[in-house]
């Protein structure tokens, strides 16, 4: 937006402002026709406002370049490696010693993965760059959602609505230097982790369920765009999975919150990205389903669920 390079957020969101009331939005003297393009342009200029207020700085204080995440594929190789040692040995052995594998796709993409090669059949995850950004900028909004709050729904309409017009939007950069302090990247850290490891969990649970094997023709694993398996789950099949992971999870010291918080920023876009399919079946209760997980996380903790 060259236009807005001289101001600083302050400005712009006041020169909106005055815009706003110029146009006389929420006055309600308007003929019929006048009335509908005058509630049309308000709205586009309230999706601006919110816009602004989240992706430009309010102040010239901007993250230098060097502000990058931590969390990468050496970091999700190593949860990996976790949720599989994890598991019980007649489980483990079904899965690839290296269990995560990195596809360099922008978009977001994530997929049980199983190959052979020289007569040995790898079953792995896999994961695209595109998917692990989206989780860290996920996990960044709910971080700062806890010294913030309202941060985060804001951040997720706003990936929404740039989502609608594009399915292959990156999310919005986070740009502000104070959502990049030492306690909120330490948080944001910790919401990765939960997150992207149930997924992956999930993920390789399908391999030892059987589910791979079954849908193996409609797949097509080793493709650079696999199908999303959860578009060809049972209800009952999918409940298995989340159940599964969850367990192998919980059993490597990983909450379910971070999980629970990616489900519910699916579950507040009105219209779901393509990339969502990975994560979740389309028809999921997501509410439901969340109250399920903590239900799963109280059991574990009280020994009811092992």
């Amino acid at each position: 937006m060259p236009c807005f390079g001289a101001f600083s957020g302050n400005s712009i969101l006041l020169y909106v402002g005055y815009y706003r009331l110029f146009l006389g939005c929420g006055n309600g003297s308007k003929t019929a026709t006048q009335g509908e393009v005058h509630q049309k342009t308000c709205a586009k200029l309230n999706i601006c406002i919110l816009f602004l207020a989240i992706a430009w700085p309010v102040t010239a204080d901007v993250a230098p370049p060097s502000s990058v995440y931590r969390n990468g594929f050496s970091m999700t190789i190593r949860l990996g490696r976790e949720l599989s040692d994890a598991l019980p040995p007649e489980l483990r052995e079904q899965l690839d010693p290296q269990v995560v594998t990195l596809q360099m796709q922008d978009s977001p993409l994530v997929a049980p993965l199983t190959v052979t090669e020289d007569n040995h059949v790898l079953r792995q995850v896999s994961l695209s760059a595109g998917f692990i950004d989206l989780i860290n900028h996920i996990a960044h909004a709910k971080a700062i959602d806890r010294v913030q709050p309202g941060y985060f729904l804001q951040y997720v309409r706003i990936f929404s609505h740039v989502s609608m017009s594009d399915a292959a939007a990156a999310p919005p950069n986070i740009v502000e230097a104070r959502y990049w302090t030492e306690d909120i990247m330490n948080d944001q850290i910790g919401y990765f982790n939960q997150m992207i490891s149930l997924v992956m969990a999930i993920h390789l649970s399908h391999h030892y369920l059987g589910h791979c094997v079954k849908y193996s023709t409609q797949l097509g694993l080793a493709s650079d765009k696999p199908a999303a398996i959860n578009s060809l789950l049972t209800p009952d099949e999918w409940a298995g999975s989340v159940k599964a992971g969850t367990i192998n999870a919980l059993n490597c010291a990983l909450s379910t919150e971070g999980l629970r918080t990616l489900f519910e920023a699916i579950d507040e876009m009105p219209r779901r990205p393509e990339w969502a399919a990975y994560i979740i079946p389309q028809d999921t209760d997501i509410k439901g389903l969340n109250k399920q997980l903590q239900r799963y996380e109280e059991d574990f903790f009280h020994g009811r669920l092992k």
